[in-house]
């Protein structure tokens, strides 16, 4: 990427007010700035929202609560398939 010089730099400024107009430029340049502190505070929360690595599937600890759920789910549905008896 070259380097911009500062004649470019005002032929960029020219241009963009020329599109733009002088009275659209200050709120065009507010809602960047709205935009960029949003996502630089949305990239440095997401640093801290990361979830922890699971833990290894041959892990006993994880086996063990895995039939354990397996248990509960097929008590559930055994339960769920016995008819009610209304008195």
């Amino acid at each position: 990427m070259s380097n911009l010089g500062a004649t470019e730099l005002l032929i960029i400024a020219a241009v963009i007010l020329l599109l733009f107009g002088s009275k659209k430029l200050p709120e065009m340049a507010r809602s960047l700035g709205r935009s960029a502190k949003i996502l630089k505070a949305e990239t440095s929360g997401s640093r801290y929202d990361e979830a922890p690595a699971a833990p290894e599937a041959d892990d006993p600890r994880v086996a063990r609560l895995q039939q354990q759920v397996d248990d509960l789910q097929q008590q559930l549905r055994a339960a769920q398939q016995t008819p009610k008896t209304t008195p």
